[in-house]
């Protein structure tokens, strides 16, 4: 006899309680999914997070006392294997990107028909991401999806050189430190220096932390650009 599928442990964080306990019904209401906890604000969250593991935290990203995303960096910290949904009255880039950086797995507005949030739920259990209205593989896509939806910020070159704005663009594609250098005709060991030196410039520590400010800040090739000399 197959054992019964789990059912999805969700904790429901908001400070309006008609939004709350209406949330909560319609959960309740389906048989794979089950509200464990509700929270007014990110200050109540966090324990109830901590103390019942819940696999979902729809977290509302308005709240007084600990708006939700200072929840959010104070989760991330805790290194919680819960995943996040941020609940918002409206979709602001940079509140979002700041968002999906901080570890929330899915943005979905309030206003939205309760089987997007079924589909969002089901979504990031399967390792996915979500934002308004779809589902997305992975953080990198998800980024992109956000980058060209909204007007663009400011582009800055941040002292980088015409071949490491190239390099950038091919880390974007997921290609390796091996990939890239046959890319460009250059040794591994020449890809590691320019990797080094780009890390170095723009202040990030590993490859996806490149890919997500390169993303926000829309770094990429520039036109024409001259090949870089004396590379081996």
């Amino acid at each position: 006899m197959d054992k019964p599928t789990p059912r999805i442990r969700i904790v429901i964080a908001d400070d309006h309680p008609i939004f709350r306990e209406g949330l909560s019904k319609l959960l309740g209401a389906r048989d794979e999914v089950e509200v464990v906890g509700m929270a007014n604000d990110g200050d109540e969250a966090l324990p109830l997070v901590l103390d019942l593991k819940p696999d979902v935290l729809l977290l509302d990203m308005a709240m007084p006392r600990m708006a939700g995303l200072v929840a959010l960096r104070e989760l991330k910290d805790r290194q919680t294997l819960t995943r996040i949904v941020l609940l918002t009255a409206a979709i602001e880039r940079p509140d979002l990107v700041t968002g999906l950086q901080l570890g929330a797995q899915a943005v979905v507005l309030k206003e939205a028909a309760s089987d997007v949030l079924y589909k969002c739920i089901h979504a990031i259990m399967k390792g996915q991401y979500w934002v308004g209205r779809k589902a997305e593989p992975d953080l990198v896509t998800t980024l992109r999806e956000v980058s060209n939806s909204f007007p663009a910020p400011s582009r800055k070159h941040f002292g980088l050189t015409p071949r490491e704005r190239e390099i950038i663009a091919v880390v974007l594609e997921g290609q390796s430190n091996a990939e890239i250098a046959t890319k460009f005709a250059i040794s591994e060991k020449t890809v590691k220096h320019h990797m080094t030196n780009i890390f170095d410039k723009i202040g990030v520590s590993n490859r996806l932390e490149l890919a997500l400010f390169a993303l926000h800040h829309k770094i990429e090739p520039l036109p024409e650009s001259a090949p870089a000399a004396n590379e081996s």
